[in-house]
């Protein structure tokens, strides 16, 4: 039987994901930009910062409907991807979209769930990294308090696409 638990190798890759997001979120205390009369810079800065927040739920949502799919499609997988998808609802809540529970058709229709448990762990992880790498780059436009806020939910990203990638390891096909 295959050890379960905290390896190094996890703790490590866990630190660094949280020690980016420390240092990536640490750069935002530059001078405050000039604004126009009337506060232009101030607004549009406001739509980007709502238009990024919209995205990064959006994101969130289908990622908690792939989550939803694959457990209803691999019940072999769904005690260990339960606590991962409590977080992802917790981050629809934090991003300000109520996270509702788990329902039989998810909204999204994401792209449907390979026949093979592992697989579909290895592309649940996948997603994972990918949405990570993407809101890592949008801290660089990102206002100092979403800038913190995608940095914890990155890094997030980050652990749950290797616990997902070990799940898939010790799952049975």
């Amino acid at each position: 039987m295959h050890r379960t638990g905290t390896t190094r190798r996890g703790a490590l890759t866990a630190t660094g994901a949280f020690a980016l997001g420390a240092v990536l979120t640490g750069c935002g205390g530059g001078p405050e930009p000039r604004t126009a009369p009337g506060g232009t810079d101030a607004r549009s800065a406001s739509v980007r910062a709502e238009a990024l927040r919209a995205s990064a739920a959006r994101d969130s949502a289908s990622l908690l409907s792939r989550y939803e799919q694959v457990a209803a499609a691999h019940p072999v997988t769904e005690a260990g991807l339960a606590p991962l998808t409590a977080s992802v609802r917790e981050h629809l809540t934090a991003l300000g979209v109520p996270a509702k529970a788990p329902s039989g058709s998810p909204a999204p229709s994401p792209p449907a769930a390979p026949t093979e448990a592992r697989a579909a762990l290895r592309d649940l992880a996948a997603e994972e990294r990918r949405l990570a790498d993407r809101r890592a780059t949008a801290l660089l436009t990102a206002e100092p308090e979403l800038a913190r806020l995608l940095a914890s939910v990155a890094a997030a990203g980050a652990a749950h696409a290797y616990l997902l990638t070990e799940l898939a390891k010790e799952t049975s096909a």
